[in-house]
C-alpha cells in the first residue's frame, strides 16, 4: 500500500485526520508548521509525542529530497540544484538572488510531453507529474541549504504546470499559508506553454498570480514548427482564452517571447506581434535562444533582438530584454531538464 504524501495536506485536512486518529487539533498546527520548515523525517518534530510520531511514519509518507548536485553560477550566484525524488527520480530547479528578493524557478514535472523544440525539459518526455508537496519542497530545502528566505516563485522549470493541474493548484495554496511560507499569489508566476482549455480553467479560480504564455511565434505555422501544442491550440484560441482570463481575473498576462534565430526574431512577426497584442493589457519578455545542444537553434543576435523591440515599443507594446542568469551552469529559460542517476554530469 502507498502511503500518502503529509505534505500535500492543508492544515484543514491534517486537523480532520488527526481528529480521526484521536489526537487534539492543536496538534496539527505544530505538524504543519514542522513540515513547512522542511525537516526531513518525523523525529526532529521535537514538540510532538514519541507515540504520536511514530503513527505519523506508520501512517504518512514524508519527502525529502536529497541534493545530487549543486552548481554556483561564478557570474551572479545564480544557483541550481538536482534533486533525487523518493523514488529515484531526478529534477532540476534554480535559485536566484535580486535587489526585490530572492526567486526560485520551481518544476512541477519529472519531464515534460510538450516537445518545444529549443527546450532542454521535454528531451526525453514525460515521466510523471510531481505532487503538491514535491513542488514545495523545491522552495522549503533551497530555503534550508541557503538560510535565506525566497519571496517569489516561477512556475518555469521542468514540466508544464497546466498539465499538472490539480497539484500545482494544491502547491499555491500550500505555499500561501499563514501557517507555512505565506507567499502570497501576487509573487508567484506561473508559465504555460499554451493549453488554452486549462487556461479557461484556470481563469475561473480567479487567483491572482501571474500567468506567463510561452508564445515564441506570432503565426501558426511558426509557432507550431516549434511548439506543437500549436496544433491542438493555435494562436488564435490561445489569445482568445487569454483576453477572457483578463477579463475574468484583472491580471496582465506576460507573453514569453524567445528570440531563435531565423525562426522567430523576424520584423514582419514582430509586426504581427504587435497587432495581436495591441490594445490589452501585456507585457512582452524577448529571450535570448539559451543553448540547448540537442534543438540545433540559435540566438538572434543582439542587433535583430533590439530591433524587434523597437518594432512592438513603436506599436505600443511594452518590451523588455531578459537578463540571462546562471549562463555557466545552464540554469536559463529551457535549459532546466530530468536526469538520470548516474549520468556523467557535464556542461552541455
Amino acid at each position: 500500500m502507498i502511503k500518502p504524501e503529509i505534505k500535500c495536506r492543508t492544515l484543514p485536512e491534517l486537523k480532520a485526520e488527526l481528529a480521526e486518529m484521536g489526537e487534539k487539533p492543536f496538534r496539527a498546527a505544530q505538524i504543519f508548521q514542522w513540515l513547512h520548515q522542511g525537516v526531513s523525517s518525523f523525529d526532529e518534530m521535537t514538540n510532538v509525542s514519541k507515540p504520536l510520531r511514530a503513527k505519523l511514519s506508520e501512517r504518512y509518507l514524508l519527502t525529502a529530497p536529497r541534493i545530487l548536485r549543486k552548481q554556483v553560477s561564478q557570474v551572479d550566484g545564480t544557483v541550481k540544484y538536482l534533486w533525487e525524488l523518493h523514488d529515484g527520480n531526478c529534477i532540476e530547479s534554480v535559485f536566484m538572488r535580486y535587489h526585490h528578493g530572492n526567486s526560485a524557478c520551481v518544476s512541477s514535472q519529472v519531464g515534460c510531453r510538450m516537445g518545444c523544440k529549443f527546450c532542454a525539459s521535454g528531451i526525453g518526455g514525460l515521466v510523471r507529474s510531481l505532487s503538491a508537496g514535491e513542488i514545495l519542497d523545491q522552495i522549503l530545502f533551497m530555503q534550508k541549504d541557503t538560510g535565506e528566505r525566497i519571496s517569489n516563485i516561477v512556475l518555469m522549470g521542468t514540466g508544464e504546470p497546466l498539465d499538472n493541474y490539480d497539484n500545482v493548484l494544491r502547491f499555491i495554496r500550500l505555499v500561501g499559508a499563514e501557517e507555512g511560507l505565506h507567499i502570497g499569489q501576487r509573487h508567484i508566476s506561473l508559465s504555460t506553454s499554451g493549453l488554452a482549455d486549462q487556461i479557461d480553467r484556470l481563469a475561473e479560480e480567479k487567483l491572482q498570480i501571474t500567468l506567463s504564455i510561452s508564445l515564441h511565434s506570432p503565426d501558426n505555422e511558426s509557432r507550431s514548427e516549434i511548439m506543437p501544442v500549436n496544433r491542438s491550440y493555435p494562436v488564435e484560441r490561445l489569445l482568445a482564452s487569454c483576453r477572457r482570463y483578463f477579463d475574468m481575473t484583472g491580471r496582465r498576462i506576460s507573453y514569453e517571447y524567445t528570440m531563435i534565430d531565423g525562426v522567430s526574431d523576424r520584423p514582419w512577426q514582430a509586426k504581427k506581434l504587435a497587432a495581436l497584442l495591441r490594445g490589452r493589457p501585456a507585457h512582452v519578455n524577448l529571450i535570448p535562444l539559451n543553448h540547448v545542444t540537442e534543438s540545433g537553434l540559435h540566438t538572434s543576435t543582439k542587433e535583430h533582438v533590439a530591433a524587434f523591440q523597437n518594432i512592438l515599443e513603436k506599436n505600443g507594446v511594452t518590451a523588455t530584454v531578459r537578463r540571462t542568469l546562471g549562463p555557466d551552469i545552464d540554469a536559463s529559460c529551457g535549459q532546466l531538464r530530468r536526469r538520470h542517476i548516474g549520468e556523467t554530469f557535464g556542461k552541455e
